[in-house]
């Protein structure tokens, strides 16, 4: 596995993201959801402050912000952070295998972290990620959609990975940011420099 060249720094916000290896599913059954989000808050939660997240059916988006305390070098900083996004992937790929007979990788290769470059970036971001399943013609409307943390964001849902701080500072009350993400489905209208910063997304 290629070794990563980019640290990850405390306090700065990060994409995460895979695809399935050819494209193919990674989520299979509604189990399958759950439990990679049991991996997210065993491994990842204690390095990475998680705010905005959407699992499809073969890939995912995290975005979050990682944590540390003030003492601790960015060398460990990002050892721990690959370390917990490694586990996450390989765990989950081993109870994938196990329930349903198969073998092999189930990511198309290690794990992508962008970090967000821009205050409008991470706007942007938290949008394009909830507006996935839309996107997708999976549903009509991102709420719909069990498995993002949106319903955490419209308090739908009591979830634990969410901020509310993040969206009240950042976006105001939830109406307004379900306001900002309908407007954005209708339109699709995204700024060029955002297009470019996701454009491997959309390859």
């Amino acid at each position: 596995m290629p070794r990563r060249t980019t640290p990850f720094l405390p306090d700065q916000y990060y994409h995460f993201y895979n695809r399935g290896n050819n494209r193919q599913a990674v989520f299979f059954e509604r189990a399958n959801y759950l439990y990679f989000l049991k991996g997210v808050r065993k491994y990842l939660c204690p390095q990475v402050e998680t705010l905005a997240y959407c699992l499809m059916p073969t890939h995912y988006h995290l975005l979050g912000r990682v944590v540390a305390a003030p003492e601790t070098s960015t060398s460990e900083v990002s050892g721990r952070v690959s370390r917990a996004m490694m586990r996450l992937g390989v765990s989950y790929t081993k109870a994938i295998n196990k329930r349903f007979g198969r073998v092999g990788v189930l990511f198309q290769g290690q794990f992508q972290a962008k970090p967000v470059q821009t205050y409008e970036h991470l706007l942007n971001l938290c949008v394009y990620i909830h507006a996935n399943p839309v996107k997708d013609g999976l549903v009509a409307l991102p709420e719909e959609w069990e498995f993002s943390n949106y319903l955490e964001w419209m308090n739908l849902r009591n979830g634990t990975l969410v901020n509310r701080e993040f969206i009240a500072e950042h976006f105001g009350t939830p109406e307004e940011y379900r306001q900002r993400l309908l407007d954005y489905l209708q339109t699709r209208n995204l700024p060029d420099d955002f297009r470019n910063y996701i454009q491997d997304l959309e390859k």
